[in-house]
């Protein structure tokens, strides 16, 4: 039989996923990076090794994690694919529900932090249902699994587990009992550990500061986030672009403004805002073919919470949906 190199590629690979599964611990605790990353702990935090062994030694591989993180919408769908699970009549319902529950609370936030009440409830309409799903996953599995058995990204997750693990001991959490998404985010806005200790406020002014219990305080820590990356009072977000072919060439995946008003203009581009003077041209693949759209600086913010074009879309036409009904009623 002749080996074409397309076999051997997947002989090699068989192989090399048999060899691996051979050496899958049944739990962390005596894993080589597990390990490490104890007495890293012990070291530059004060940590006590036999507590992290113990609950290392209660953690394993998650497999449907490695599953997830490898496969995200925001990687395999097309916007005509993306916007229906987002901005549906129902999540735009919702949330002018929550916005008018939770009124004094998003009024405050937008005039101490400057950022838009509909964006607000947006991001926590996209990330969790406006907190009615949490993730379903224990955040510690979910970390653990991605720091030491996903290679592609483990400098990202040890990161962000030791940052959980700081989280937990600081604020006296129970890190069996967290749940988040398959990535380790958690609450209501799903803060990775390091925004966590970085963003999140105690809005409600109780003490602390609680993501997964406290709506007083995910709101203002959503809006702390957003003012935090630079948010624009008043500006623009995105708009839809009226272009001629030879514009095309401007288009990049990037969502960060790069072109100038000039270069936008000679393209034969026309924002409607000048905005901060900057400007992207994004390309989004609709039902009816492709949609062309100028991201202004405050796009450029949201994809500062999760870093897709289809993402921040998604939050930002879910906001005016929201705000559209809300003026409505």
């Amino acid at each position: 039989m002749i080996s074409t190199p397309k076999l051997r590629h997947s002989v090699i690979a068989t192989f090399l996923l048999l060899f691996s599964a051979s050496f899958v611990h049944a739990d962390y605790s005596e894993h080589p990076k597990a390990v490490k990353f104890i007495a890293k702990m012990v070291k530059d935090h004060g940590f006590d090794k036999a507590e992290l062994t113990a609950i290392f030694a209660s953690t394993s591989r998650n497999e449907k994690v490695l599953e997830l993180i490898q496969r995200p919408a925001e990687k395999r769908l097309q916007w005509a694919q993306y916007r229906p699970i987002f901005v549906t009549d129902k999540r735009i319902n919702a949330g002018v529900e929550f916005w008018q529950e939770n009124q004094k609370t998003l009024e405050k936030a937008q005039l101490r932090y400057g950022v838009p009440a509909s964006m607000i409830v947006a991001i926590i309409g996209v990330e969790t249902y406006y907190g009615r799903i949490s993730g379903g996953h224990t955040a510690i599995s979910a970390l653990s699994t991605l720091a030491f058995d996903y290679p592609r990204r483990a400098e990202f997750f040890t990161s962000e587990l030791e940052q959980f693990l700081l989280l937990v001991k600081e604020n006296s959490l129970d890190y069996q009992t967290l749940e988040g998404s398959y990535a380790g985010a958690f609450g209501m806005p799903q803060f990775i550990s390091s925004s966590y200790r970085r963003y999140a406020i105690d809005f409600d002014e109780d003490g602390e500061i609680d993501l997964w219990n406290s709506v007083e305080d995910a709101i203002g820590s959503v809006a702390n986030y957003f003012y935090r990356h630079g948010w624009k009072n008043g500006q623009a977000v995105a708009e839809r672009a009226t272009y001629k072919s030879s514009g095309k060439a401007l288009v990049k995946d990037s969502p960060k403004p790069v072109h100038s008003y000039a270069t936008m203009k000679a393209g034969g581009i026309y924002p409607k805002r000048k905005g901060n003077g900057k400007y992207t041209l994004l390309k989004l693949q609709a039902d009816q073919g492709a949609e062309y759209w100028i991201g202004h600086h405050n796009f450029y913010v949201i994809t500062r919470y999760n870093h897709s074009n289809l993402y921040a879309m998604a939050v930002y036409q879910l906001s005016q949906e929201i705000q559209s009904l809300k003026r409505k009623r």
